[in-house]
């Protein structure tokens, strides 16, 4: 068996949405499980396709045009493989910082839309996957010593890697370049290590989940902390919750036990104009779906009783008694939220098979041809290929990939497809670029940099297919 390494990654995007927006620069560095260096960084640029307008916003913050990503990257499909080849390896644990819920999510993506299964480079052969947020997060609101933390100009608490960084005296030369960003986030876990071992190693093991399950389970419901973005940065974003029942794909309802039920619906009660039919719109946010396979940041209430912990959250052991005892007084509300948590809201009409990656899983007899696919390297081979899949969604999948990697393997009628597709997809995204093209410039903002995005977007308009 091989020795478990870390590989630390950080992703600069075209946009904030995972399925609609796409990579453009990938960065990383492998260490082992004491932070040293193991081979060289890893920095690419990867070519931004023809049927994607960025956010200009997101190009000014990075500074990535995307003529620089035509000039110097390489096409997304290299950029999967590589991953899989040579980053993805057994018994590597790979981490970011807000990874789970954002850069973990455009490589889901990045690997639906070049046939490899979305999930395996999470959990096969040995790997897992860890995210430094609220692992930082907790250590502020449970153990900061040792730690110079930050604040916003206002006196809000603010976790952002470079003002962690800059405070902790960790060089970090460029923050939204990927590669610096990898840099900074190592030091920073190696500090909080350094720091505070205990909660390192605890936060560590639950990137199992069969250990988040243990310690919030169901048999046996007990009150736990809980640190996540949901509970505002007032308290850390940590609180004391309580498990419920199971929603799902697995995941737990949990109550946040700094509210009081009862006054909640009182507020409710006196609302002469719901906003929502739904009772668990309405009480947002006492109620909170956790999943126990995104290496949530959790801890028995045993941590409170050192070092103040209960005072830094702000709560008390009998406030958490009493809202619970008041929680558990509402079997009928708990009922109700159950069958509405269990039912499927999702009816998102099927406008873009690229970005339809959560409707289901592959059955395993179109897994099969995924490889099959991937090792075609020929428009020759695609010119042929034709298979039948038992997956809707695969057919149109297979024309895009052909269409961005092998567009001479197109026929006649899937060239006019493809087109029509890339027409609608461009024409969908072109008012939110332009409005924001024009408030950017309006702000006098970098004007090589909107002048390459202008540029871009009308050498979109005038390729000639």
């Amino acid at each position: 068996m091989s020795r478990p390494t870390f590989f630390f990654y950080d992703l600069e995007t075209s946009g904030l949405s995972p399925s609609d927006a796409r990579i453009m620069q990938f960065a990383g560095q492998r260490t082992s499980l004491d932070f040293q260096p193991l081979g060289d960084p890893v920095n690419l640029l990867v070519k931004l396709d023809d049927d994607t307008l960025p956010s200009p916003g997101a190009i000014l913050t990075t500074k990535i045009t995307p003529q620089k990503t035509l000039e110097e990257g390489i096409p997304e499909r290299e950029l999967a493989q590589f991953l899989m080849s040579d980053i993805f390896t057994p018994d590597t644990i790979i981490l970011g910082f807000n990874s789970v819920r954002f850069d973990d999510r455009f490589l889901q993506h990045l690997f639906w839309r070049n046939f490899y299964d979305p999930y395996e480079w999470q959990w096969k052969d040995g790997r897992s996957r860890w995210d430094m947020l609220d692992v930082v997060r907790m250590t502020r609101a449970l153990r900061p010593e040792g730690i110079t933390w930050c604040f916003t100009e206002d006196g809000k608490p603010t976790n952002r890697l470079e003002l962690l960084t800059k405070a902790n005296g960790i060089s970090h030369e460029s923050a939204h370049d990927a590669l610096s960003d990898v840099n900074a986030l190592i030091d920073v876990t190696r500090l909080i290590k350094e720091k505070q071992p205990s909660l390192f190693n605890f936060l560590f093991r639950l990137r199992d989940k069969r250990e988040v399950k243990a310690l919030i389970n169901l048999d046996r419901p007990a009150p736990f902390v809980y640190t996540s973005g949901r509970f505002g940065s007032a308290h850390n974003f940590t609180t004391v919750a309580f498990p419920l029942f199971h929603t799902k794909n697995d995941n737990l309802l949990v109550f946040d036990l700094r509210y009081n039920l009862e006054e909640k619906l009182a507020e409710l009660e006196s609302a002469s104009d719901p906003k929502s039919p739904l009772l668990k719109d309405r009480l947002f946010p006492l109620f909170k779906e956790l999943a126990p396979n995104k290496c949530p940041a959790v801890a028995p209430l045993s941590v409170l009783e050192a070092k103040d912990g209960w005072q830094k959250l702000d709560l008390t052991k009998d406030i958490v008694d009493k809202h619970l005892k008041i929680l558990m007084s509402h079997p009928d509300l708990l009922e109700t939220l159950k069958t509405e948590f269990r039912s499927s809201s999702f009816d998102r009409p099927p406008i873009d098979v690229e970005a339809s990656l959560y409707d289901a899983f592959p059955p395993d007899s179109d897994k099969l041809r995924f490889s099959a696919i991937r090792a075609m390297s020929s428009p020759e081979e695609f010119a042929d290929f034709h298979p039948n899949f038992a997956d809707d969604r695969l057919p149109d999948l297979l024309l895009h990939y052909k269409a961005k990697n092998f567009p001479t393997s197109l026929s006649e009628s899937e060239a006019e497809a493809w087109q029509s597709y890339r027409t609608a997809r461009l024409t969908r995204q072109a008012p939110a670029f332009l409005k924001e093209l024009e408030t950017f410039s309006n702000q006098g903002a970098d004007s090589f940099l909107l002048e390459e995005l202008s540029l871009y977007y009308q050498s979109l308009q005038e390729a000639d297919y």
